[in-house]
């Protein structure tokens, strides 16, 4: 500020200078002297205007630093009070956090508690709902165990039973029957085969089933023999030999099995099959799918049988696909004998077809006769309510009360509708009843 001060004073006397010497060359006088003059005058004016500059400055800086002072003990004065009010409203806030801070340890401590009951209160009624519920199915499984292991010793007795009557011969082929009468009878009708009937011609020998397919000879049927065998004790010595690792005692016992299996199919051969009054192979049904299994597995044996003997082993799921096969077959020799007749029904059907196609001509044209008309009658209802628009409608007690309807039931009013309503139908009435008759 100072310096802008002495500059200002500086620029007054060089204007003032050259003012001066700007109004002495338009004057005309002696140019020296008067510069000579002017010169003594602006060092004068310059000392002044330097004097002057100094003692404003001085007083300026004195003021500043009277100023400063004066700022410098109203800011102390400022800063005590605001680390006054400062330490105060600290204090304030610390004392009110910290009394936050208790409630809020009171009330986290409250509640605290309270969810402690409550899980211990849910733990102890679920543990107790757990623990009776395990002891209820244990106590049940319990049971279940000593019932089962009840059953298990009745079982055991009846397998003892079992196997008390498979090793009887002839109760063992009667089991054996018994299971593929079973089979049949699930599979096929009784009209489809045969029991113990004699299938070669002169023998006396009976198949216990024998399935009746259609043939070209004087009866019409062919037969297929099925009979059952069971070599009980030669699968049974194999089963035990496999169970116990003897490997050379499994082979004896499944050659055996494999000699037992040969004769049975020979024993078919001879004495059921008898073509072409029966088919040229028969079936040998193994009652128990481990012996079938057995069987099969026994390299070359059901080739052997198919070939040699032409008969075919099957157990009790196979045997079920065969008869499966054969009903099959027996379904589309059917559709072939009612196929002469499914073509005559569908003749006729053809010339009802033509003939009702007729009918529905006829039918289109009284309906399309029937549509003209009541177009015709709307065109009427449309004119009779513009004629009566001017007219003032009644509410629909008054109405009724004029119209005599107050009383009625809902069928009397519905046939009085009818009476009403017939004038106006009858160009309606006489084509479609005209077009009746011609039906």
């Amino acid at each position: 500020m100072i310096d802008s001060l002495a500059i200002a004073v500086l620029f007054a006397s060089t204007v003032s200078a050259i003012l001066t010497v700007f109004l002495l060359m338009r004057s005309g006088g002696d140019a020296a002297s008067e510069i000579s003059n002017l010169e003594g005058v602006l060092q004068g004016e310059m000392r002044l205007g330097r004097e002057e500059a100094a003692r404003a400055a001085r007083e300026l800086r004195e003021e500043n630093a009277r100023s400063a002072a004066a700022l410098r003990e109203e800011d102390a004065r400022s800063a005590a009070a605001l680390r006054e009010e400062l330490a105060r409203v600290t204090g304030l806030l610390r004392d009110s956090v910290d009394q936050r801070l208790r409630d809020l340890q009171t009330g986290n401590e409250a509640r605290l508690d309270e969810m402690r009951r409550t899980v211990d209160e849910k733990l102890h009624d679920t543990l107790e709902k757990r623990l009776g519920e395990s002891f209820r199915t244990v106590s049940v499984q319990l049971e279940a165990v000593h019932k089962g292991l009840g059953e298990m010793q009745t079982l055991a007795s009846g397998v003892g039973d079992l196997k008390k009557v498979l090793s009887n011969v002839k109760a063992r082929g009667t089991w054996g029957e018994v299971q593929l009468g079973a089979l049949l009878e699930q599979v096929l009708i009784p009209e489809q085969f045969d029991r113990n009937v004699a299938t070669r011609r002169g023998s006396r020998d009976v198949v216990e089933f024998a399935v009746r397919l259609p043939g070209t000879g004087d009866s019409g049927i062919v037969h297929l023999p099925i009979d059952s065998k069971f070599p009980m004790e030669d699968y049974a010595r194999l089963v035990d030999a496999s169970d116990a690792g003897d490997r050379e005692g499994a082979e004896r016992a499944s050659a055996d099995l494999a000699r037992a299996v040969r004769k049975c199919a020979q024993d078919i051969r001879d004495k059921y099959l008898d073509p072409p009054h029966t088919t040229d192979f028969g079936i040998l049904f193994l009652p128990t799918e481990g012996l079938f299994a057995e069987v099969v597995r026994h390299p070359g044996l059901s080739e052997e049988l198919h070939q040699k003997f032409r008969v075919v082993a099957t157990g009790p799921t196979t045997l079920a696909a065969t008869l499966s096969s054969l009903r099959m077959g027996f379904r589309t020799l059917a559709i072939e004998k009612r196929a002469s007749e499914v073509w005559q029904v569908l003749a006729a059907v053809k010339t009802e077809f033509q003939k009702f196609g007729g009918v529905l001509s006829k039918v289109k044209s009284q309906l399309e006769t029937a549509t003209r008309t009541i177009d015709e009658t709307g065109v009427r209802t449309r004119v009779m309510q513009k004629r009566l628009g001017d007219v003032e409608s009644l509410s629909d007690e008054k109405a009724a009360a004029v119209l005599g309807t107050a009383d009625s039931s809902p069928a009397e009013v519905a046939d009085a509708e009818e009476v009403l309503l017939e004038p106006a139908m009858p160009a309606a009435a006489a084509p479609l009843a005209g077009q009746g008759t011609d039906g």
